[in-house]
């Protein structure tokens, strides 16, 4: 064997270590590069989930205190009770308040309604930083006068009310209301 095959050899093998540890290296790197940035995907996500944890959490103490203002009225005070349900609102459901003021003012005036609603429960649907839906249980007592009758009539029912809840500002809004009342029908 002469002297130039060995040398011929020598850096041959040089050569494939050199390219076996730039393969190596490569790699290495395109790994590092690939988990850092799953962690950058999987923080934003906590981060993004801890948002709507907290969100859930505020949207749901607001529903629980406007809900009253929102469902309950008298009959001395129905314009101010309806006005004040509506501050808690936004969007489309805002002018549906101001339709409700001409609707129900004349009923509830005439039969000398009381509705009073209690929130008894609440529990998050869904929930986002900047949405949230909430559905409330909520205890309901109606009394009413009707015309030609000496007693008040008097019903309390357990109803449901779901409130999609969106972050305006610092406070936490009602953008969608609908009531869940009903029972299973017999059979």
């Amino acid at each position: 064997m002469s002297r130039r095959d060995g040398s011929w050899r020598a850096r041959s093998r040089v050569r494939s270590r050199s390219r076996a540890f730039v393969v190596v290296v490569s790699l290495l790197t395109a790994l590092a590069l690939a988990l850092a940035g799953v962690v950058l995907v999987l923080h934003a996500n906590l981060r993004w989930l801890r948002q709507g944890t907290e969100a859930a959490k505020e949207a749901t103490e607001a529903a629980r205190s406007v809900a009253p203002d929102m469902l309950s009225y008298n009959h001395a005070t129905v314009e101010q009770d309806l006005a004040r349900g509506r501050d808690h609102t936004t969007g489309e459901l805002t002018g549906h308040y101001s339709r409700l003021l001409q609707v129900l003012v004349p009923s509830v005036r005439q039969e000398h309604t009381v509705r009073q609603a209690e929130v008894v429960n609440a529990a998050v649907e869904s929930a986002t930083p900047d949405r949230v839906e909430v559905l409330l249980f909520v205890d309901t007592t109606t009394t009413k006068t009707v015309p030609g009758e000496d007693e008040p009539q008097r019903q309390v029912t357990q109803d449901r009310a779901r409130f999609v809840m969106v972050k305006s500002g610092s406070r936490w809004l009602v953008a969608e209301m609908s009531t869940l009342i009903g029972s299973v029908p017999a059979h």
